[in-house]
């Protein structure tokens, strides 16, 4: 217990505490590591925050895209971070996730696949399960929303196409850009990509609605149907 305490940020030496450092600095001063180890508030018996929060780094290649693959479980692996650490953790990455999708949604016009993989890839290109998300678009091809429209499995999830449209009619939508993630890495469309892109495209055309695009995304690659010519 006594090594606990002495490794909790608030008995560093003054140089050393990433708060202060924080307030008196500015939050660019912070390294990465400092980060984690203001969330994490404390570290182990041989380690300070900062040296845990480093060796946490290190196991994520220093990239924080990676480290946001972690689960509860794989964090909760490292000598002195518990469950209420591990989730700290998860929920600051999610955060950030959130705040960079919406400050893309709020100004993107989509032009192009590429404009559409790139918000789809920060949605889901990192998920562990299969989850298909339909960006729904207005006349001047401006994003009106993004939402998640079923979650699956590692290999597969189903879609219901009345969901969709039903959404779509209740935004006023001209146009949707479809995507799912293959976690696999495999960008190629399996015949159930193609099979319910071609029904999702045949229901739109009897609502007088555009199916620009169906994106399948990993985390730094992508897929398009248009580009394709499958559409």
């Amino acid at each position: 217990m006594y090594h606990e305490i002495k490794n909790s940020i608030k008995n560093w030496n003054e140089d050393d505490r990433p708060r202060e450092k924080l307030a008196s600095k500015g939050r660019s001063s912070l390294s990465d590591a400092e980060l984690i180890a203001i969330i994490m508030g404390s570290g182990n018996r041989t380690e300070s925050a900062v040296e845990l929060a480093k060796r946490i780094l290190q196991s994520a290649n220093n990239n924080w895209n990676e480290l946001a693959k972690y689960s509860i479980e794989d964090l909760c692996k490292f000598k002195g971070v518990g469950e209420a650490k591990a989730i700290s953790i998860i929920t600051a990455l999610e955060i950030g996730r959130r705040r960079n999708s919406q400050e893309i949604l709020e100004r993107k016009r989509i032009s192009s696949s590429k404009d559409a993989a790139i918000i789809f890839q920060q949605q889901i290109g990192d998920l562990p399960n299969e989850e298909f998300w339909v960006m729904f678009l207005n006349q001047g091809n401006r994003i009106i929303k993004t939402e998640q429209i079923s979650r699956g499995g590692i290999t597969k999830t189903s879609v219901d196409i009345r969901v969709i449209f039903k959404r779509a009619l209740e935004l006023t939508t001209t146009a949707i850009i479809l995507s799912h993630n293959h976690p696999s890495g495999n960008l190629i469309p399996s015949p159930a990509d193609k099979s319910i892109t071609k029904k999702i495209k045949e229901a739109a055309s009897l609502l007088d609605i555009q199916l620009m695009d169906h994106v399948i995304v990993s985390q730094k690659n992508y897929f398009s149907f248009s580009d394709q010519g499958l559409i």
